[in-house]
């Protein structure tokens, strides 16, 4: 089976190219991943997040050999027009030869076509994790949400199909053996295993049970850890010795070097204001910075998600 990784089509096109070549590891595109994030709260609102509680179910995106190929791709489609809250489109799903994974015709609507890879007429299972891709760019076709450049807007729409409860495919498409890999999106293994982490400390689900593929679990773990890494930085109560130790110092230098700018890309910075010394961090839910005079235990609510966040600055 060769490699599929989700690239860039034609104008007005989406999709990703068929070519083999080594899976990427890792988290290289976590800042883009991030903002992605907060992006969607403040396009949708938390209200709006909190609409999609339940992830895609495993039965809606099952695809047999037995099923034929047309009428069950459309019903596969229906089902996540259905899940990410797309009344009115119409999605009209045809197969040819192509450089790319899948593509979209972003139009106004409400007819939508979407073009898959001849590759699924033979590759069933992986059919759904195309299809959410492509899907999620007619949402947010729909919302104007977007980022700049291909690359960007593409982890984008991985991103918020994770965050929305689709993109569990996409990772479970997700698969390498000895002589061969397969991977969908733009995000690597890990980072869509960090996004569905994200909505599984949310919504308190676990899409670990939905994979079939070993290595998408393995990658869904390792996106875990990192996800978990976010509730224990400072000056979350919940960090560690080596952490709090680290921004104690830090603190210190802010009080003796008053005037400085903290680094936005930071984990937290510290900033004089009129009121003395705050401290700005990320929020662990959507990435907002949030800013909290440095005064001991205190509680901060997040501005954008509402998160309330035990902290100790």
């Amino acid at each position: 089976m060769s490699g599929v990784n989700d690239g860039s089509g034609a104008e007005g096109r989406t999709g990703g190219s068929a070519g083999g070549g080594p899976v990427v590891h890792g988290f290289p595109h976590l800042d883009t991943v991030r903002s992605a994030i907060t992006a969607l709260y403040r396009r949708i609102s938390p209200d709006g997040v909190g609409r999609y509680t339940t992830s895609l179910a495993p039965v809606d995106a099952a695809f047999s050999d037995a099923d034929d190929l047309h009428l069950g791709t459309q019903r596969v489609a229906h089902a996540l027009v259905r899940h990410l809250r797309l009344p009115e489109a119409r999605v009209i799903v045809g197969f040819r030869p192509m450089e790319h994974a899948a593509s979209v015709e972003l139009t106004a609507g409400p007819e939508y076509f979407v073009e898959l890879n001849d590759r699924f007429r033979t590759h069933r299972r992986d059919i759904g994790a195309a299809l959410a891709h492509e899907i999620t760019h007619v949402l947010l076709h729909r919302l104007g949400l977007e980022f700049p450049g291909t690359r960007d807007n593409e982890i984008l729409t991985d991103t918020v199909t994770a965050y929305l409860g689709a993109g569990w495919l996409l990772l479970d498409a997700f698969r390498q053996d000895a002589g061969s890999s397969q991977k969908l999106g733009y995000l690597t293994p890990e980072e869509f295993g960090y996004v569905l982490a994200k909505r599984a400390l949310l919504f308190g689900e676990d899409p670990a049970v939905w994979f079939t593929s070993p290595q998408a679990y393995t990658a869904y773990t390792h996106g875990r850890e990192r996800a978990l890494r976010d509730l224990r930085r400072p000056p979350l109560s919940a960090a560690g010795w080596a952490g709090r130790r680290r921004y104690a110092k830090d603190r210190r230098q802010a009080r003796e070097h008053p005037g400085t700018h903290p680094d936005p890309a930071a984990a937290y910075g510290f900033e004089d204001g009129a009121a003395g010394l705050r401290v700005s961090f990320a929020c662990p839910t959507c990435h907002q910075r949030i800013r909290v005079p440095v005064r001991g235990r205190t509680r901060a609510r997040c501005g954008l998600c509402g998160t309330v966040l035990d902290c100790d600055t």
